[in-house]
């Protein structure tokens, strides 16, 4: 706002004390850069999922609300129990699965038992059924060549965007397009993440993926829980607690070492997807291997610094489809975009033999310079910061420049205004000034006279009265009506010409977003890779091996990741399950001996290894794994409705129906927890069963205390079956754990010095050592002596005491009744 004071005597003066010489609506408070950088708080993914059944094949697609894009999975065969199915809805958890009307018997029983299931979690899916028309094969072609997608240019013909999409989609399953096409239809019907936006605004779509579930390794959510792969704590910050969930001491806490989320994302998404594709492996050992050189740390430690500055690009590609971009988007995007130029400068200095460096090198095209070129020639990033909106540079269009420099002009043109307004107006009124007000124009403002009381005493001839405001009197006069014609609203018409410019820029940056899309997917894959290169560094892991030949695993002195880092000295041990021979191991030895740590080592180095990462062993050799299955630890949940025992029960009778030779099971203490004689006979049956299988006998190791499995030779001898025992020494009274694994049978639990190491009483624990003796000797178990004394002198002091409160004098005492109903049933205890 600019204005002119002057004096009862009309001698022009500056503006007076208080008063600025050019005034503009504030603008919101300036947003610190670091804020704006980390403001960027995602909203919960959705999932939502089609799937089509039919003659024996599946046909899946899935929109994932985190990145807006759709992903596909080409038909493929599932038995009429839908195991793959299944595994799909496990990994990818959907708030909806969308499916026709129309199904056979087998996939309404599935999905009426997917709807029943009240305690899975993290939460049941919404089943919504469309009609089958919806689903039609050429109904549903149309809606995806009819899309409206920001990846496919404008300049693209009809008949060339047919043959792009060809490219992407696999138009030939028939049942995957189906799905696509009741999966877009129940999107626009749903409007997902746009139900607020106008109804011509589409759900937006930054691409098509393809993913597949073959050579993945099968394990179940018991056995991610048992071994501590992923575990889940409540946050400890106090604004989070209703909803904030960290990471506990994990193994996927221990090797997520990523600088961006994207990077850490692909991670959890490994250790969900743990593979038996030995090319896809040994490409990710070999940029670990070449990170964990002494002559590459200084290399790996810039490649993380600039990965620290990979943002959420996706987030903000949607942003741009929708036309909700924050100033801080680009900013951010920016950053991204010139920290993978230079991944891409640092990757074509390494050795191109390696994949993903030779991917980063040639797939980081000029597109990439391009939007970062652009970005920095045109957005004003300090004026955007300043305004809150989007800015542009100087010297980027001669008319946006033109009007900045009249709206910077306007203050000293104002005064000279307001100067020749005042003097014609009334000599009463010592001063005034002209302000400009966006969106409403040029005004002469007046202060208030003493005489101007009522609305009538506003008027003055010339001049259109507007509004009163703090005691000031604003009007529209010839010459503010002139400036509004000459000079327009200058302020939105720079923001309406800036913000077509943002617009055009948006056009460019979504033209090239599947370069973008890919710097992402091959920027997160590089911080994954550093991040358990890092790891490997630090806790001494080395390079596992892979075999086609062997169906089991070899380990070298493994050592448990999560144990080494709690326990001040770890021994390590070897495991050996490939062949024929020894495909069953029993293992035994006393509590607190290292089973359950053995159990689980195997089981974790081995999953370290089909995720590609390197292992905690000396050496490791791991073989065509299919499969994992644990019975370790009894996941309770009241919401299940089972007792403990039908939860070991269940979990067994999994690895009973699934396992194969190439599977690996690992079962602990099965059977203890029902009647020793029936737990003892279930465990033997269940390794029996697998022992009839001969050469197809999975790969199993069981740990147990119960000793007459072996004393009642219950198990068949042969080669299938190896006794392994945990070797301890006793010394004295003491018992001394090697915690070492060796060849061999325990011969006693040694229960009771673990019960005294937990603090029992030296008479109870040696009372149970007596009574275990007894029975291991076909003894009868007598009641102890002293303990029985004791017991006769409180009954004998009770029969006393009733005596000396007899009243032999009440009448209505009945001697027969006492001494058949107090005397004598205590004098039993007492004889």
């Amino acid at each position: 706002m600019a204005s002119v004071g002057a004096t009862p005597g009309r001698t022009p003066q500056g503006p007076g004390p208080g008063e600025a010489s050019a005034s503009f609506p504030s603008s919101a408070p300036v947003p610190d850069p670091r804020e704006a950088e980390e403001e960027e708080e995602e909203e919960p993914a959705e999932i939502h999922l089609c799937v089509l059944w039919n003659s024996g094949y599946l046909g899946i697609a899935y929109y994932d609300t985190s990145d807006s894009t759709i992903y596909f999975m080409p038909d493929a065969p599932d038995h009429e129990s839908l195991r793959l199915l299944q595994r799909v809805l496990d990994e990818i958890n959907p708030q909806s699965v969308v499916t026709s009307a129309k199904q056979d018997e087998n996939m309404t029983r599935f999905l009426g038992k997917l709807a029943s299931q009240e305690h899975r979690e993290p939460k049941r899916p919404e089943i919504i059924y469309l009609p089958s028309v919806d689903f039609g094969l050429e109904i549903s072609k149309q809606r995806l060549l009819s899309g409206n997608y920001s990846f496919i240019p404008d300049s693209m013909t009809a008949t060339e965007k047919i043959l792009f999409l060809s490219s992407i989609i696999p138009f030939d399953c028939l049942l995957t397009v189906r799905a696509l096409g009741g999966l877009l239809k129940f999107m626009g019907r749903r409007r997902i993440g746009v139900e607020l936006e106008d109804y011509n605004v589409s759900v937006p779509i930054l691409g098509f993926k393809k993913f597949v579930l073959t050579h993945l390794v099968s394990i179940d959510q018991d056995t991610y829980s048992v071994l501590q792969i992923f575990k889940s704590e409540p946050h400890p910050s106090v604004y989070k607690v209703a909803s904030g969930l960290k990471e506990g001491l994990s193994l996927f806490g221990i090797l997520n070492r990523c600088r961006c989320k994207w990077g850490e994302k692909l991670l959890r998404l490994w250790f969900t997807r743990p593979t038996q594709d030995l090319g896809e492996l040994n490409s990710r050992l070999d940029v670990i291997q070449f990170f964990l050189l002494p002559q590459n740390l200084d290399m790996a430690q810039m490649l993380h610094r600039l990965l620290g500055h990979i943002k959420n690009v996706p987030l903000i590609l949607k942003r741009m489809k929708l036309s909700h971009t924050k100033v801080s988007d680009w900013q951010v995007l920016y950053k991204t975009v010139y920290s993978a130029l230079g991944l891409r400068d640092a990757c074509r200095s390494l050795p191109q033999s390696i994949q993903l460096f030779r991917d980063i090198a040639q797939e980081f095209s000029d597109d990439l310079h391009h939007i970062a070129s652009l970005i920095g020639k045109v957005v004003d990033f300090e004026g955007s910061l300043a305004e809150n909106r989007f800015t542009v540079l100087p010297n980027i269009d001669p008319e946006i420049d033109e009007k900045k420099r009249r709206l910077t002009g306007l203050p000293s043109f104002l005064t000279e205004v307001a100067r020749k307004e005042l003097e014609n107006l009334d000599p009463r009124i010592p001063s005034c000034s002209v302000i400009y007000i966006p969106l409403i124009g040029f005004l002469l403002c007046i202060p208030r006279l003493p005489s101007m009381v009522e609305t009538n005493d506003f008027e003055i001839e010339g001049l259109d009265f507007m509004f009163l405001s703090e005691e000031k009197l604003h009007y529209r006069s010839a010459r503010t009506k002139e400036l509004d014609a000459l000079l327009g609203d200058l302020h939105c018409d720079i923001r309406d010409q800036e913000t077509l410019l943002m617009y055009q820029l948006q056009c460019q940056v979504l033209a090239r977003a599947a370069v973008l899309t890919r710097v992402l997917d091959l920027a997160s894959r590089l911080d994954v890779l550093l991040a358990l290169a890092s790891a490997a560094r630090d806790y001494g892991y080395s390079r596992p091996h892979y075999s086609t030949r062997l169906l089991g695993v070899r380990i070298q002195n493994g050592r448990h990741p999560l144990m080494e880092l709690c326990a001040r000295t770890f021994v390590p041990n070897s495991a050996e399950c490939g062949g024929y021979k020894g495909r069953v191991k029993v293992i035994t030895g006393p509590n607190s001996s290292g089973k359950s740590i053995y159990l689980k080592q195997v089981g974790l180095i081995t999953f370290m290894a089909l995720v590609g990462s390197f292992v905690p062993a000396e050496e490791a050799e791991i073989g065509a794994v299919d499969a994992i299955f644990t019975r370790i630890h009894s996941c309770e949940s009241i919401s299940l409705g089972l007792s403990t025992f039908m939860i070991d029960l269940n979990q067994v009778a999994k690895a009973v129906n699934n396992a194969t030779e190439r599977s690996l099971v690992l079962i602990d203490e099965f059977g203890k927890g029902t009647n020793t004689v029936d737990g003892l006979a279930l465990l033997a049956a269940v390794i029996r069963h697998w022992l009839a299988l001969g050469p197809t006998c999975p790969h199993i190791f069981v740990a147990t205390n119960f000793l007459s499995l072996i004393q009642l030779q219950l198990l068949p001898q042969g080669p299938l079956v190896q006794y392994l025992n945990m070797e301890t020494c006793e010394d004295g009274n003491d018992l001394v754990f090697f915690y070492q694994v060796c060849e061999g049978v325990a011969n006693a639990s040694h229960a009771s010095h673990t019960a005294a190491q937990a603090g029992l009483p030296e008479k109870l624990v040696a009372r149970g050592k007596e009574v275990s003796d007894l029975i291991c000797s076909g003894k009868p178990i007598k009641p102890v002596k002293e303990l029985l004394k004791e017991k006769q002198m409180e009954n004998c002091q009770t029969l006393v005491n009733k005596f000396l409160k007899l009243d032999l004098e009440d009448p209505n005492l009945d001697l027969d009744i006492f001494m058949s109903q107090e005397v004598l049933p205590a004098a039993t205890t007492i004889l």
